[in-house]
């Protein structure tokens, strides 16, 4: 990623919930910055780098899953 960066600029790395990310990213863009890339990130990397157990893994997915299946 570091080659992507032009030389003579800036760079920042953000983690964000994606919903609360949006006014940021307009701020971003109206000051003339842009996106190199974006992702998310899997409830099986949580666990691998220890942040969340399997078991907590687990609830979220479910979490998730059923309120995805709950939106009309």
């Amino acid at each position: 990623m570091l080659e992507d960066i032009p030389n003579d600029s800036a760079a920042a790395l953000i983690l964000l919930d994606h919903h609360r990310a949006v006014p940021l990213r307009d701020a971003i863009a109206r000051a003339g910055g842009f996106r190199i890339s974006d992702c998310f990130i899997s409830l099986l990397d949580l666990v691998e780098i220890g942040l969340v157990s399997a078991g907590e893994a687990q609830e979220l997915h479910e979490l998730g899953t059923s309120a995805a299946a709950n939106t009309p």
